[in-house]
């Protein structure tokens, strides 16, 4: 059983450019988001929810994320 949880974010890792993210299940507010590919540190999760909640920048994006992250949920 995983105790992290991967989500799409629409700015991509400046490391390796996935857009795949990983954060603890737990999702406290200065919880760590690591791309789930390189693992690099992008930012911390009430961070995260800043951009998710600003949305993606095109609509290709938006139908990209919709599907990801509804299923990692």
């Amino acid at each position: 059983m995983s105790l992290s949880e991967d989500f799409r974010l629409p700015v991509a890792c400046p490391s390796c450019g996935s857009h795949l993210m990983r954060v603890s299940q737990v999702k406290n507010p200065d919880d760590e988001v690591h791309c789930a590919s390189c693992h690099r540190f992008i930012c911390l999760w009430h961070e995260a929810q800043t951009v998710l909640k600003k949305g993606p920048c095109s609509e290709s994006e938006a139908l990209i994320e919709k599907a990801v992250n509804r299923v990692n949920r």
